[in-house]
């Protein structure tokens, strides 16, 4: 898939987000990378690449207090190849994306792996 055609994939999942959880997305630079770094592979606990679908880089909401000001934003990095290596179809893409997004965008409000995890097997059983 061409990387502009994934980048709008990319906007179009933070697009569909319910307003309440974009209207506090300031601060947060979403970019769509090729590959993972060394450095953000190490951050995830030595993840293999191709299993690197996405990385939030930042302080989570739940964890600013009064002194949070004037920081860098925080950064979701949303990668392109491992996601594409996952799926065979452009809309398995386009499905893993607004996945991928919307685990990382979690993060960003403080929710950890654990409690994703524990969140999708009860969506999954009630689906």
């Amino acid at each position: 898939m061409e990387r502009e055609e994934f980048e709008a994939l990319v906007e179009k999942a933070i697009d569909n987000l319910p307003q309440e959880f974009k209207s506090k997305l300031e601060n947060v630079d979403v970019v769509v990378e090729e590959w993972p770094t060394r450095g953000q592979l190490r951050q995830a606990k030595h993840i293999h690449p191709t299993q690197l679908l996405g990385l939030y880089q930042g302080v989570p909401q739940t964890r600013r207090g009064q002194g949070y000001a004037l920081v860098l934003p925080d950064k979701i990095s949303i990668f392109q190849r491992p996601i594409e290596a996952q799926c065979r179809f452009d809309d398995e893409i386009e499905a893993k994306i607004e996945e991928v997004v919307r685990h990382e965008i979690a993060h960003h409000f403080g929710l950890d792996d654990e409690t994703l995890r524990k969140i999708e097997r009860e969506k999954r059983k009630k689906g």
